[in-house]
């Protein structure tokens, strides 16, 4: 008997397709080969190509966001879970693009293509940033006016810990250090008001 035909299937074939040709030489018939279905059957389920590359690197950036959720919430000080979930977005990356190197440029490839679901995440992003400093306002840790805003620039400044673009420059050994200038500058700026 056949397993049936689901979105997950399909995802998780066009992952390893992905692996094996890149997102350069990928086709849609190449996954359904990998299925044993015809590339029509994929189509039923995404209704083109640009669908189903959408759907593989929104699954990516969900892998992400299901590690930072808990943290939103978590027990302590409102600052000690912004920077551990500052601290768990940039390894999360890091940790992908060290592991597998040619999938997490596939991924950033395809994310970049997929502007759309890029917008969605970051805007998860900034939501759940954004949470952690409205509980520091409420809990008298931060002072600011427009928490969604700070979160905003929150994720700014920290776009060289975690942003796909600034790969490249993860190994520096100097990264940790500077990641501690950005903290403290960070700091400053939420705590403002308090002095």
């Amino acid at each position: 008997m056949t397993e049936a035909l689901t979105p997950e299937r399909i995802l998780e074939a066009a992952e390893d397709t992905l692996r094996r040709f890149g997102p350069g030489k990928t086709t849609v018939v190449d996954v359904a080969r990998s299925l044993g279905v015809s590339h029509g059957s994929v189509y039923r389920h995404f209704p083109n190509k640009a669908a189903l590359r959408d759907a593989v690197a929104e699954r990516w950036l969900e892998r992400v966001n299901a590690r930072l959720w808990p943290l939103t919430t978590a027990d302590g000080s409102t600052t000690e879970r912004l920077r551990s979930w500052l601290e768990q977005l940039s390894t999360t990356k890091r940790r992908m693009a060290r592991e597998d190197p040619e999938l997490f440029a596939t991924y950033h490839a395809l994310a970049t293509e997929s502007r759309e679901v890029v917008r969605t995440h970051l805007e998860t992003l900034v939501g759940m940033i954004a949470s952690i400093i409205s509980d520091g306002v409420s809990h008298g840790e931060f002072e600011v006016e427009e928490p969604h805003r700070a979160a905003r620039g929150v994720l700014t400044a920290t776009a060289r810990f975690h942003n796909p673009a600034h790969a490249s420059e993860w190994d520096d050994p100097e990264l940790d250090a500077q990641f501690e200038e950005v903290w403290a500058l960070l700091l400053l700026g939420l705590a403002s008001g308090r002095r």
